[in-house]
């Protein structure tokens, strides 16, 4: 039976009493500090935090790209510190999809052949009918033999989007996904992330330091410090930007002075 959120949806992923160090004695540092927190399915949810509060480790952790120091990290019902190295490699490949902020795409394949990529290495046929609607779905179809060095940074986004779905993951995982893009291209990508999680009922969890981003989300989760700190549904980006103020140390300082 799948592990239910407090409103009574099915986690596609989740930490439990996540702990995360780095170093030992006096060069220690706690990235996690004792986070639980779910990622339900079907929803689109973004994480946010000042620099070094653990927002990217948490999503680092909750994919199985590292792993915890203490606590579980879950993909569904599936523990990933029960995992050897294969049956991690394999569940990465098959359940979970990725967007960097760095595309990661092969610059000698073909938009066509990244965007089956995850498919070919496991060796399944992909399903035309709803490769070709996700083809459209990203308008990249008149691209399809190009290579991403002939393409925009937006259109190579959306080609590691299209990537990221192809194999019908029970999550995507999107690290800063608008990072290296003008405020047009996230724009288009951000809404192609949240068309894509409400047309499938796919999930996507995104980092994003910027609550322009954030806002295109279902909900915000606030770390500061390691910690999760608050949740915020139907975010608008006034109500973002004045959350994250209040988490910044350096705002904090001031309103103290």
């Amino acid at each position: 039976m799948s592990t239910l959120t407090q409103a009574g949806t099915a986690a596609a992923a989740r930490v439990v009493d996540a702990v995360k160090v780095y170093g030992g004695g006096d060069t220690e540092v706690r990235a996690l500090d004792g986070v639980s927190v779910d990622f339900p399915a079907g929803r689109f949810t973004a994480i946010m935090g000042p620099s070094g509060s653990g927002k990217s480790t948490l999503m680092h952790c909750a994919a199985g790209l590292d792993g915890l120091t203490s606590g579980s990290a879950l993909i569904g019902d599936t523990d990933l510190s029960a995992l050897d190295d294969r049956r991690l490699t394999l569940l990465r490949r098959e359940r979970i999809g990725f967007v960097f902020q760095a595309f990661n795409l092969l610059p000698t394949l073909t938009v066509a052949e990244n965007i089956t990529l995850p498919l070919d290495l496991a060796g399944t046929a992909p399903d035309r009918s709803r490769l070709d609607a996700l083809i459209d779905a990203v308008g990249l179809r008149d691209r399809l033999h190009h290579r991403p060095g002939e393409l925009s940074g937006g259109q190579q986004q959306r080609v590691a989007v299209a990537r990221a779905f192809a194999g019908s993951p029970d999550v995507v995982f999107a690290d800063e996904p608008t990072g290296n893009l003008d405020s047009r291209s996230g724009e288009e990508v951000l809404r192609l992330l949240g068309d894509t999680v409400r047309r499938t009922g796919r999930t996507v969890v995104m980092v994003t330091h910027d609550p322009v981003a954030a806002a295109h989300a279902d909900e915000v989760v606030f770390l500061a410090d390691g910690r999760l700190v608050d949740r915020i549904e139907r975010p608008t980006p006034d109500v973002v930007l004045d959350r994250m103020k209040s988490l910044d140390p350096r705002d904090r300082r001031g309103a103290a002075t």
